[in-house]
């Protein structure tokens, strides 16, 4: 059977105010393509496939095109929500709308009988059996425990062990004659970040071990983490990242889909696919004249510019005007002014406002005469030259 894994779309994602869903398009049809390309059997979406809990008319529009294109010719589709996911949504309006294209949608925690375990018959005859868990919050572990395993689960029980017990419900109908897959959106103890996570949701006892997958398993697919990565455990365990870099601490990040091959007498076999359509992201570090010579390799990245010179009136003006393509422009921190008191107290008696404004830039470490220059003239105009 031969599976293609993919997570964390995030959909409608604006990074510095530029919108990435004319980025998007064309990197969820290059998914469509592999999965055509591939032959899959089966198409798995690890969960987060919107930026945000509402999502526009557009990213709606696309993410359901994407998801009807890949049901096409047979192949089997699953998808859960993520964290960033409005799960209500996804539950209560796609999955009866995309139930009636055959596709299997998982917005909530449900047991095995309600969706939480999907068993699917392939094109060719094969069967999967797919343990489905969108991603938890602390909350809805205590509420899903209570609901699921009719636990009445007292709140102090660790986050990990709720978990570790909705998977195992979930798994209990793995067969030794189907293909045997869990699929869920969480932090994994020794997964590395991708660099645009919410780290709150990434930290803070949401980590769950690796032996939280059942052996019976023959493949985990996870979301969550941008960063394409395969971690040791008790079955094959991995992370397809995101298929576009979405924000800049992703910029060395693999744009990948996972085409994953598994029998029932064998281990799934991994191997990453490139998906293009997104335009990368770079950091450039300098002087303004550094980051200039530099951004003319970048081709058409997105740009962050860290500038390793003092503050001057118009100089990120200056930088995207030679850069159309900076988002974003900082100044390196040795070179930031300084707020904290230098512990001398000068007196303002006799002293004019132009030499309280030379003091005020010469604290913060900004040399620029024009700002004194036009300080002075602001002052004429307003005063009459008093």
């Amino acid at each position: 059977m031969k599976i293609l894994h993919t997570a964390d779309w995030h959909v409608g994602k604006v990074l510095k105010n530029q919108p990435r869903i004319d980025e998007q398009g064309p990197v969820l049809a290059d998914l469509v393509r592999i999965a055509t390309d591939e032959d899959v059997d089966l198409v798995v979406v690890a969960g987060d496939l919107f930026e945000t809990a509402a999502p526009t008319p557009a990213a709606q529009a696309l993410v359901m095109k994407t998801l009807m294109a890949m049901r096409a010719d047979g192949r089997q589709v699953v998808v859960l929500a993520g964290n960033h996911d409005n799960q209500r949504l996804v539950q209560d309006v796609y999955r009866p709308v995309l139930g009636e294209l055959g596709i299997h949608v998982v917005g909530t925690p449900q047991r095995p009988d309600r969706g939480g375990t999907v068993t699917i018959d392939t094109r060719a005859g094969e069967r999967a059996v797919v343990a489905a868990l969108p991603f938890l919050s602390h909350r809805v572990a205590v509420r899903a425990a209570e609901v699921l395993l009719h636990d009445p689960s007292q709140h102090n029980q660790d986050y990990a062990n709720r978990v570790r017990a909705i998977v195992g419900m979930l798994c209990a109908g793995f067969t030794a004659d189907s293909v045997n897959l869990v699929t869920t959106h969480a932090t994994l103890l020794g997964g590395r970040w991708g660099g645009g996570e919410r780290a709150v949701q990434t930290l803070l006892g949401y980590e769950v071990p690796p032996d939280t997958f059942p052996t019976s398993t023959h493949y985990a697919a996870l979301g969550h983490l941008h960063r394409y990565q395969e971690i040791a455990g008790p079955c094959p365990i991995a992370y397809s990242g995101s298929p576009l870099a979405l924000d800049f601490g992703e910029e060395a990040n693999q744009a990948v889909a996972l085409v994953v091959q598994a029998t029932p007498d064998t281990r799934a076999a991994i191997r990453p696919v490139p998906v293009r359509g997104g335009r990368p992201l770079a950091t450039l570090r300098g002087t303004l004249d550094e980051v200039v010579a530099a951004g003319e390799e970048t081709g058409d990245a997105f740009l962050r510019v860290i500038l390793t010179q003092k503050a001057s009136a118009g100089l990120a003006d200056q930088v995207r005007e030679k850069l159309p393509n900076t988002l974003e422009v900082q100044i390196d921190e040795r070179f930031r002014a300084r707020t904290e008191s230098t512990g001398v107290v000068r007196t303002r008696i006799g002293r004019s406002p132009t030499d309280l404004f030379a003091d005020f830039l010469a604290e913060r470490e900004i040399e620029d005469p024009r700002l004194g220059a036009m300080f002075a003239e602001l002052l004429d105009d307003s005063t009459g030259g008093r």
